[in-house]
C-alpha cells in the first residue's frame, strides 16, 4: 500500500490528460513501455534490498558498488527531489482544497498540512505507515469504482445514458493519430509519473521482516499500479476524445459524460488525498535518506538522534525546514520559486533508476563471483537488466530531442554533478582529518 500510495498521486487524477493529449489512445503503449521499465527497475531494487534492507536503500547500494562518493550523490539527490516536492505538495493540495472552499487561505491551509504530517512522521514509522495505508486505500477505491463505472458507460448498463462504444478509441484520426511522435512524447510524461516506487526498499528496511516484506512489495506493488493506471487510462481514452478540451481533468470528464453530479468535487478531493498522501511518504523517505547519510558519516551526525518512538526526529524536521521555506517562498512569490526548483529535481527518477540497474548489474556480478546466495534474484539476468538499460537509454535520448525536456535533464544533470563534486571534497576533507 506504501508503493501504490508513493506511485498514485494527482499526476494520474490530473496530469494523465497531457499524456492522452500527446498521444491519443496511443498513450497506452507509452505506459506499456514504461510499466516493463518500471517492473524491472523494481525487480532489480528487489534483489538488492531483499540482500541488504537498508533504509538508504539505492544510495547504500549505489556506495557498495561504486564507492562513497557516488553513494552520497545519490542520496543527497533524492533528498533534495523530495524536500522540493513536499514544499510543492503543500502549495498544491492547499490550492486545489481552496478551489472548493475559497474561504480558507492557501497560505495557511499549507502550513497546517506540512505541521500535521510533521507530527505524523516525528510520532513513529508505525503512524506513518498507518496514515499511508489509508490514504492508499482510499485512492485505490476511488480509482476501482472509477474503472467500474467507466465499465459499466462503455457497455451501456448505465441508465439513461448513451454508450460511446469503441468510437473514440480508434476514431478522431486512428488509434495513434500523432504517430511515434506522439507515443515518445506521452512516454516521457508516463516514466514522471510512475517515480515514488522506490520509496518501498526504504520503507521495508523498517519492517518486522524486511527480506520477506521487499519480496511480497515487488511482486505485488507493480502489477497493481499497471493495473490501476492501464485501466483508469483505457477508460479514459474509450470515453472521452484524445483532443476534448476537458481533458484537464480527465477523471472529472469521464464521470460528467456518466452523470455523476459532483464529479470535479469528487475528483479535486481525492486530488487533494493523493498530494497529502505522496507529501507523507516523501516526508518519510527524506528523513530516512538524510539520517541513512548522517549514520554513514556523510551528513551532519546530530541527524541520527532517535526520540522515544524511535523516529529519527532531527532529520525529520531538517526535511521540513527546507520544505517550509520553499512554500514560504513560494507564497510570496507564486510561480517564480517552485517551477525554477523543480525544473531542477524534474529528471531524478531517470537518475535513481539508472543507478539502480547499474548498481544490480555489478553487485549481482560480485556475489556470483563471490557464490553467495540470494534471497530475491532478478529475472533472466543478465538479459532482463540489458533490456531495462536499453529502456532508459531510449528515454534518455527521446528527452534530449524534446526542448523543453533537455532542459530539465540538463538541469538535473549538472545538480547531479555540483552535488558530486561537493561529495568528494567534503570525503577528502574528513580522510585527512
Amino acid at each position: 500500500m506504501m508503493g501504490l500510495g508513493s506511485a498514485i498521486g494527482a499526476g494520474l487524477f490530473l496530469g494523465s490528460g497531457v499524456g492522452v493529449k500527446a498521444a491519443g489512445p496511443a498513450v497506452l503503449i507509452s505506459y506499456l513501455v514504461a510499466g516493463t521499465l518500471v517492473i524491472l527497475v523494481m525487480r532489480a531494487l528487489g534483489e538488492l534490498a531483499a540482500a541488504n534492507p537498508n533504509i538508504g536503500a539505492f544510495s547504500v547500494y549505489a556506495e557498495k558498488a561504486f564507492g562513497k562518493t557516488a553513494g552520497s550523490t545519490l542520496g543527497w539527490l533524492w533528498w533534495f527531489q523530495l524536500v522540493v516536492v513536499i514544499a510543492a505538495e503543500a502549495v498544491g493540495a492547499a490550492g486545489l482544497l481552496a478551489t472548493v472552499f475559497p474561504e480558507l487561505p492557501v497560505w495557511l491551509l499549507s502550513l497546517v498540512f506540512v505541521t500535521a504530517f510533521t507530527a505524523v512522521n516525528v510520532a513513529g514509522v508505525r503512524n506513518y505507515g498507518e496514515f499511508e495505508f489509508w490514504f492508499a486505500i482510499l485512492k485505490v477505491a476511488a480509482i476501482g469504482a472509477f474503472i467500474l463505472i467507466g465499465a459499466a458507460l462503455i457497455f451501456g448498463w448505465l441508465p439513461a445514458v448513451d454508450s460511446p462504444g469503441l468510437t473514440n478509441l480508434f476514431g478522431h484520426g486512428g488509434f495513434a493519430p500523432t504517430g511515434l511522435a506522439g507515443v515518445a512524447s506521452a512516454l516521457l510524461v508516463v516514466v514522471f509519473a510512475f517515480g515514488g516506487t522506490e520509496i518501498v526498499s526504504v520503507a521495508a528496511a523498517e519492517t518486522q521482516d524486511p527480506v520477506r516484506s521487499v519480496g511480497k512489495a515487488i511482486r505485488t506493488v507493480v502489477w497493481r499500479i499497471m493495473v490501476f493506471y492501464i485501466g483508469s487510462l483505457l477508460v479514459i481514452v474509450t470515453v472521452v476524445p484524445w483532443d476534448s478540451g476537458q481533458l484537464a481533468s480527465p477523471f472529472a470528464a469521464v464521470l460528467h459524460v456518466a452523470g455523476i453530479p459532483g464529479a470535479e468535487t469528487a475528483i479535486t478531493l481525492v486530488a487533494v488525498v493523493a498530494l497529502l498522501s505522496a507529501l507523507n511518504a516523501n516526508l518519510y523517505g527524506a528523513s530516512r535518506m538524510v539520517f541513512s547519510l548522517a549514520e554513514r558519516g556523510e551528513a551532519p551526525k546530530g541527524l541520527t538522534r532517535l526520540n522515544q518512538a524511535k523516529a529519527p526526529v532531527r532529520a525529520v524536521l531538517a526535511s521540513v525546514a527546507f520544505g517550509v521555506g520553499s512554500t514560504v517562498l513560494e507564497l510570496f512569490f507564486p510561480g517564480k520559486v517552485l517551477p525554477l526548483l523543480l525544473g531542477l529535481v524534474g529528471s531524478t527518477v531517470l537518475v535513481v533508476w539508472a543507478s539502480v540497474l547499474l548498481s544490480q548489474f555489478v553487485l549481482r556480478r560480485r556475489a556470483d563471483r563471490e557464490g553467495r546466495a540470494l534471497p530475491l534474484r532478478m529475472w533472466a539476468f543478465p538479459y532482463l537488466s540489458y533490456v531495462a538499460m536499453a529502456i532508459l537509454a531510449a528515454i534518455l535520448i527521446l528527452g534530449f530531442l524534446d526542448a523543453g525536456t533537455r532542459i530539465q535533464l540538463l538541469s538535473t544533470f549538472a545538480l547531479t554533478a555540483a552535488i558530486a563534486v561537493a561529495c568528494r571534497i567534503a570525503d577528502r576533507a574528513r580522510s585527512r582529518r
